[in-house]
């Protein structure tokens, strides 16, 4: 009888024994990217699904944090679903430079063998993984919106689409090890953080001495002027309607949008009164949105203006009339003027 599969499970009780990867490739990495100090809220939803793929399959996960930002950074992605963290600190990963990441990553790849590698689909992670994938002579699924096991083989399945979402393909990689993947950001949950959860925090020496970045850095401190975010891209919509008034009423469902860091949307009727543009109108004939919370206000709501939004995660509706079909879909039906209504959300928003 053969245990090598027993021997191989009791090889993984001891933490001390869980970087002990031997010939094959096992357990699942997260290359975190942050900013300002913080994790970025696409480097949680990747730690969320490399946890729920390596329940699936028994291994641990692991964090990376490529450019030294050390112990507390380590332990926020303990708690986020992180068995173990390796931390690289060396002076050449302080400025992005593709070609040390590269060495950086190959070299930990080479040493702990990981059989997945996620990462989120970022600039930068959209510029890294490539290479990534490339020097180590393996395959990477891009812009994955679904991540499955298919446990028979033990392949990561990852589904992107194409055609601007008209077309969804679903790929793997059967052969070339690790596995890679970059995560669209936006389309999978936040986990939940558990300060409760143990993991270990590792320092982590990689030599690099001998490469060096070609890229150089400007100003950083330059103000750039950034391309409004498309509706369809918007985590938060706060969408206008007739319902309004008037400009100046107008003016609250932008001020509210800039208190809650949303975008400024609205109906057919607000673009008929001149308040938004063409490009912000919402539904059949405007723009399809799927954003985590849509407020309407003093909209109505019609069959043509709930098609753009009925892959909303969560509506808030604001109208006088309690009947409004957009009161009857919503997830929370505020009875009410908006215009009564909106300064009181300002005010507790400190706005």
């Amino acid at each position: 009888m053969d245990f090598g599969f027993f021997e191989d499970l009791l090889e993984e009780k001891g933490a001390d024994k869980v970087e002990v990867i031997g010939e094959g490739y096992r357990n699942i990495w997260v290359v975190a990217e942050t900013m300002a100090g913080k994790l970025l809220p696409a480097t949680l939803e990747a730690m969320g699904q490399a946890r729920e793929l390596a329940d699936q399959i028994g291994v641990y996960v692991y964090g990376v944090l490529l450019r030294g930002e050390g112990e507390e950074l380590g332990q926020e992605l303990v708690s986020y679903g992180a068995d173990r963290v390796l931390v690289v600190s060396d002076p050449a990963l302080a400025d992005y430079q593709p070609e040390v990441c590269v060495r950086a990553l190959a070299d930990l790849v080479g040493r702990y063998r990981p059989e997945i590698v996620l990462m989120p689909a970022t600039a930068l992670g959209n510029d890294l993984a490539p290479r990534l994938a490339q020097h180590l002579n393996t395959g990477l699924i891009s812009h994955c919106v679904k991540l499955e096991m298919d446990m028979s083989e033990r392949l990561l399945l990852g589904t992107f689409s194409v055609l601007d979402g008209e077309v969804y393909h679903t790929v793997a990689c059967p052969e070339a090890r690790p596995q890679m993947a970059t995560l669209q950001p936006g389309y999978f949950r936040l986990p939940y953080a558990d300060s409760y959860r143990s993991g270990s925090v590792q320092g982590i020496d990689v030599d690099l001495a001998d490469v060096t970045g070609r890229l150089g850095w400007g100003n950083l401190s330059v103000a750039v002027e950034l391309p409004p975010l498309p509706l369809s891209k918007a985590r938060v919509l706060v969408s206008a309607g007739r319902g309004m008034g008037d400009a100046s009423g107008f003016a609250l469902v932008t001020r509210l949008a800039e208190a809650l860091g949303g975008t400024v949307a609205g109906s057919r009727g607000a673009f008929d009164e001149g308040w938004i543009t063409e490009d912000q109108i919402v539904g059949i004939g405007g723009q399809l949105v799927a954003p985590d919370l849509y407020i309407a206000c003093g909209i109505s709501g019609d069959v043509y203006h709930y098609f753009g939004l009925q892959n909303a995660k969560f509506v808030v509706a604001i109208n006088r009339d309690p009947e409004a079909p957009i009161m009857k879909v919503a997830n929370m039906a505020v009875v009410g003027e908006a215009r009564q209504v909106l300064p009181a959300m300002l005010k507790a928003l400190g706005h």
